[in-house]
């Protein structure tokens, strides 16, 4: 076994040292082909892979780990002294190196892992109300919340009597930042928004929304579960309190989530659960917590896909960097937009002012034809898109009884993908209407 481990070690980091110093060279069809859900059919189609918002597709790098971790080096991390607890131990920690790496954490001791970004929001919000809610405070979110940042701090404030303030979304999806200091009342102990809406696709201005909290000394935790896919995320430079995501939306595994903060506002917490490993001392009249980030990782983690996120963040840093995905990503929101502003009934929703604020993910609706009934349509044509809610019901009910229709696209899809999603969308308006 210990010659297979180090063989595997050895050629991904080979061949990632070869990626890294050819990165120009890779085309996006060099990139598909380390996708192998890319290269199936769907009713005999191409499959066209348009559900990106709500998981990505994991690269031949993410499932040869995950294979290993479950299949070579399965045992519990951090227990006990023998060779298989301490190599899971080893590629655990590895993976929440990489993690610290890619978001700029200044230590280890910020990333703790959870089951996602769900997770990582129910558990700021359970801790935080403890000590820092009370009857009569406020909560402020955005209008454009997924459930994951509404729900959470909702019941959080039903415990204690205090409620959430909603800071609207302009005609444009975009937020004001002098509504939001106006809001920025005494009643409001905290601030959680997202980074970038999973409806809209506009970029938040996450920064200065974190400097005018500060200003009046309420912490900022933001749902990045898209903006950490699309943006480069600092979270020293953004200064938020706290950051959380999920890793099935960035070539991880699902099951597993992050929860960045800075360290005195983790300490301050209370555990969110109980268990094993978030232990110090145990008896039956008092136990003692471990030191962060132990002190939130109770129980048997999902270890063999938290290891991975060395290799799915490594990809995502190579793609970032890559200058033919950074170009076609912007082709693709200026030609999506410009073909959806010109089919008759179409409504695209978050389309800011600066196409630079817009990622390649389009919200819409048409006129006379139901969401659900052309993302069946374009199912049987090859082509996944999100239609519905889309787990953020109060945004999408301000423009639409019936949901909408949403295409979200990854840096391994094509401008022919984006193409033959539109004549999907013209034939299936023509078959419903």
């Amino acid at each position: 076994m210990d010659f297979w481990i180090k063989y595997k070690v050895c050629f991904a980091i080979f061949a990632r040292y070869c990626k890294q110093y050819n990165l120009e060279m890779e085309t996006i069809d060099q990139i598909r082909a380390d996708f192998p859900a890319l290269q199936r059919k769907v009713y005999g189609k191409q499959l066209i892979y348009f559900d990106n918002a709500a998981t990505s597709q994991k690269p031949l790098s993410v499932l040869t780990m995950q294979e290993m971790m479950s299949g070579e080096v399965n045992a519990n991390i951090h227990r006990a002294v023998h060779k298989l607890s301490a190599e899971a131990t080893d590629f655990y920690e590895k993976g929440r190196e990489a993690v610290r790496s890619f978001i700029n954490a200044p230590s280890r001791e910020n990333i703790i892992f959870t089951s996602g970004a769900t997770a990582s929001l129910n558990l700021v919000a359970s801790s935080f109300v403890y000590k820092h809610l009370g009857k009569g405070d406020k909560v402020l979110i955005s209008e454009a919340e997924h459930h994951s940042n509404i729900v959470s701090w909702q019941l959080a404030c039903e415990r204690v009597g205090a409620s959430l303030a909603v800071l609207p979304v302009d005609d444009r999806g975009e937020i004001s930042l002098d509504k939001l200091e106006q809001m920025l009342n005494k009643n409001v102990k905290i601030v959680a928004i997202t980074h970038i809406s999973n409806v809209l696709g506009v970029i938040n201005p996450i920064k200065e929304v974190v400097t005018i909290a500060h200003a009046k000394g309420i912490p900022v935790v933001v749902d990045g579960a898209q903006g950490v896919v699309h943006c480069a995320v600092d979270v020293q430079d953004l200064d938020c309190d706290c950051y959380a995501f999920s890793g099935h939306k960035i070539y991880a595994p699902t099951g597993t989530g992050i929860l960045y903060g800075k360290k005195n506002f983790l300490e301050d917490l209370p555990p969110y659960m109980g268990g094993g490993d978030m232990v110090d001392t145990v008896t039956f009249e008092k136990t003692t917590y471990a030191e962060l980030p132990l002190k939130f990782e109770a129980g048997t983690p999902n270890f063999a896909a938290a290891a991975c996120y060395a290799p799915a963040l490594e990809y995502a840093a190579q793609l970032r960097l890559n200058t033919e995905v950074q170009e076609n990503e912007r082709k693709q929101v200026a030609y999506l937009k410009r073909e959806l502003d010109m089919i008759d009934g179409v409504r695209i929703y978050g389309m800011p002012e600066d196409l630079n604020k817009k990622i390649p993910l389009f919200s819409i609706t048409v006129e006379g034809v139901h969401p659900t009934d052309l993302a069946q349509l374009l199912d049987t044509m090859g082509i996944a898109v999100r239609s519905g809610l889309m787990c953020a019901e109060p945004l999408i009910r301000k423009y639409s009884d019936n949901g909408m229709l949403r295409a979200s696209l990854a840096p391994y899809n094509t401008m022919e993908e984006a193409e033959k999603f539109i004549t999907g969308v013209k034939k299936g308006i023509s078959i419903l209407k």
